[in-house]
């Protein structure tokens, strides 16, 4: 059975989707998650875009072993040069050359002629296949590009050194047997398609992002590039759970499988909502909330009787943990760490005492403790920076006859504390107002969402707010079964991660 490579682009295309941001911690984060996964290539990042994030491409190539390690170029020297400086070190490097090969693009945006484009292809390959082995090239808007003009610029891309040949539907514009089409085309039409790996990169404007790639599949693609969760520009990118599953569920009639523990997928799919703030919608395939959740009579009955009469797949083979009490206030710490392990969860030895420590105050608020809080838990525990201030204690008054006030107490990280009261149209504002005179930092709110973490009187909330500062996005997070006291952690948390922003653009 063919295996099919799984490309990920999460932080790289992923994180343009706007508020969906990550630091070079978070980014190393995801990407060991993702080696856990199984993925085969990961896209870090566009290494010339900026210092943090080729920073951030250079740690994870150093840290990443089983799998292949990318860099984003144009079809610039400069940026092959910059995408090679920062995924040297990895076990298995790759540069990712591209340019636009649609005639809109060539003359609104790049400006250039066909022949300019053909010859920038063929100079910016040939560099970076004296780089490293593995290059990738691809054809921005393919999908609307001249099939014999691209089939051109592909045969060009493979004499010179490209490995992988991917074709992207850029704009989502395809539809399956368009997409199908234009992957059997290239395939027969490319000069030395048969020494290279054709890929394709489907986004979702008309909702047909994952159809358009397995129907690529069906016509010899052997590479996907996809995002957790279908994160990315616009209306996103197909999904990478929902092909992989697709692959799994049908693979008798696709004839193709992946690599991937899909045991890993609903923990990766958890590990990019908490870090990007974006949660997933309750429907959505695969890892939704509601993906193996049965309401209608009819519907239960079956399931009860035969699990495959409403499930086409098994919510434990995705990792879906069931919510079932394991721990409470008299467990120990031992039991606490395997049941952590069996979650698929690795934390250092100081990691696991912060978390401990903080599931011990949990348990003396609920009476019960499920695996869906301890996921939540550690994920708001486990950051990737020392914070600037942490939340000592709060006060916080109104009503209808009074003006809401806020008093709180923060501690640096010399052991400094620091008290400020502050007036706001509401307890919520009033505690914002408060951590702004106590950092002396100024952010924009650009949105705040609560939600219940787990069910009952006693249920975790867990709050997200979106920042801007100095033009800069940042997400916080916070998590308590008091709603205020998640809604002060979160803006703190945000307030702590534009401090750490700032303190490394500063050096």
């Amino acid at each position: 059975m063919r295996q099919i490579r799984i490309f990920d682009t999460t932080m790289r295309d992923g994180e343009q989707s706007p508020g969906c941001s990550m630091n070079p911690g978070e980014k190393l984060q995801v990407a060991k998650q993702l080696e856990k996964l199984g993925v085969d290539v990961i896209e870090a990042g566009f290494p010339i875009s900026s210092p943090e994030d080729f920073q951030a491409v250079q740690a994870i190539a150093k840290a990443v072993k089983n799998s292949v390690v990318c860099g984003l170029a144009r079809c610039v020297e400069a940026d092959v040069r910059r995408a090679y400086e920062a995924v040297k070190e990895a076990a298995y490097p790759r540069i990712h050359v591209f340019i636009a090969t649609s005639d809109i693009h060539l003359a609104h945006k790049l400006r250039m002629t066909r022949e300019e484009v053909l010859e920038k292809v063929r100079e910016m390959v040939t560099l970076a296949a004296s780089l490293v082995e593995d290059v990738e090239f691809s054809a921005e808007d393919a999908s609307r590009s001249d099939y014999e003009y691209l089939a051109q610029v592909l045969s060009v891309a493979a004499e010179c050194g490209a490995k992988t040949l991917n074709i992207p539907d850029t704009v989502g514009y395809c539809i399956p047997s368009e997409m199908e089409e234009l992957v059997r085309y290239m395939r027969t039409h490319v000069k030395g398609a048969e020494n290279v790996v054709f890929s394709v990169h489907c986004h979702d404007d008309l909702g047909m992002g994952v159809a358009n790639t397995l129907a690529a599949v069906r016509a010899g693609a052997d590479q996907v590039e996809c995002t957790v969760n279908g994160i990315g520009e616009r209306a996103g990118n197909a999904a990478l759970e929902e092909i992989v599953m697709a692959l799994r569920t049908r693979r008798e009639l696709l004839g193709a499988d992946t690599r991937i523990n899909t045991k890993q997928l609903y923990r990766t799919s958890r590990l990019i909502s908490t870090i990007t703030g974006s949660s997933v919608a309750p429907n959505k395939a695969v890892v939704g909330a509601n993906a193996f959740a049965h309401e209608s009579g009819i519907h239960q009955h079956g399931v009860m009787m035969e699990r495959a009469t409403y499930e086409i797949m098994n919510s434990g083979d995705i990792g879906i943990p069931q919510n079932r009490m394991v721990l409470g206030k008299h467990s120990g710490r031992h039991a606490f760490v395997d049941r952590l392990t069996e979650l698929g969860y690795a934390l250092s030895d100081e990691e696991v005492g912060v978390a401990f420590e903080a599931f011990k105050k949990l348990a003396d608020q609920k009476k019960s403790i499920t695996d869906r809080d301890l996921e939540a838990m550690v994920g708001s525990q486990k950051g990737s920076f020392v914070p600037e201030y942490t939340l000592e204690t709060f006060v916080v008054n109104s009503g209808s006859v009074i003006s809401a006030t806020a008093n709180l107490k923060l501690k640096n990280r010399e052991g400094e504390i620091c008290q400020r009261v502050a007036y706001g149209a509401g307890p919520i504002d009033a505690a914002f107002k408060a951590i702004e005179k106590a950092t002396k930092v100024k952010a924009q709110l650009d949105s705040y969402t609560i939600q219940s973490v787990t069910e009952g009187e006693d249920a975790l909330g867990e709050v997200v707010v979106k920042l801007t500062s100095g033009g800069y996005h940042y997400v916080g997070r916070g998590l308590s079964t008091d709603i205020i006291e998640a809604s002060i952690k979160s803006y703190l948390n945000g307030i702590n991660k534009i401090i750490a922003g700032l303190r490394e653009r500063q050096g």
